[in-house]
């Protein structure tokens, strides 16, 4: 892999606390933007934490243009990874109240979306690889039950990753911008789905069987799928499912 720099979103947990140890062990510079923090994290060498309410969208902006100034000279790429999401509210849209749909639309689809603006705009004039990632899941193609708010945050995630690679397609110097589809994976998130009361969530007992009979990946080979993908070239605003890699 080229001589990289990562900026993390969600890194405090999950697929992005693993995915950032395992660049950190490979000798890259990460940064991990999240509420919480991992202590794992705090303890290596080249990483850099802030901790930041990616709900809150007015410091965005200024976020990401202090990291771009950090790009060390002898950087090849330069890469952000919109891992953080959430996954509530698991119930019936009638049920869910405009507080808890607007939460869950600032953090897992909007913030992404200003993210990667502010990262084209603020690395237009870094003559090296600019690439971002995005974290989706199947489920922004196969609609669910009680999933409603998720399963659209996650179509807007894979339809606007391919927007901007329309965009991107012949611009110089363009930005190779993919969605990632890791699969099912054992994390927090998918715990949190197992242990909802199956009555009020119709989707918790495939979650439940899913964990029962080994579905779910680990999380250290999806940091090595993630890997993989990183440094292999993509046709821009491509939707990248665990099988392609």
């Amino acid at each position: 892999m080229k001589r990289s720099q990562f900026i993390i979103t969600g890194a405090s947990r999950g697929i992005g606390e693993q995915l950032s140890l395992m660049l950190l062990e490979n000798g890259f510079p990460v940064t991990g933007i999240a509420r919480g923090q991992s202590e794992r994290l705090m303890q290596q060498p080249g990483y850099t934490h802030i901790h930041y309410d990616l709900a809150d969208h007015d410091g965005l902006d200024a976020l990401i243009q202090s990291q771009i100034h950090t790009v060390q000279d002898d950087i090849e790429l330069v890469c952000l990874i919109n891992n953080a999401s959430m996954l509530e509210p698991l119930k019936a849209i009638e049920r869910c109240s405009a507080k808890e749909i607007e939460h869950h639309f600032q953090v897992s689809l909007v913030t992404p979306i200003i993210l990667t603006s502010a990262f084209i705009r603020h690395t237009e004039k870094l003559n090296i690889k600019r690439k971002v990632i995005n974290l989706t899941s199947g489920s922004g193609t196969y609609p669910a039950p009680h999933m409603s708010v998720y399963c659209t945050a996650k179509a807007g995630i894979n339809m606007f990753t391919q927007c901007v690679g329309a965009e991107q397609q012949f611009t110089e110097n363009s930005v190779e911008i993919i969605a990632v589809d890791p699969g099912m994976v054992d994390t927090d998130m998918q715990r949190q789905a197992r242990s909802q009361d199956r009555e009020a969530f119709e989707m918790g007992p495939a979650f439940q069987q899913a964990y029962e009979t080994g579905q779910l990946l680990a999380k250290e080979e999806i940091g090595r799928h993630l890997l993989r993908l990183i440094g292999v070239s993509f046709e821009t605003g491509k939707l990248v499912m665990y099988s392609d890699g």
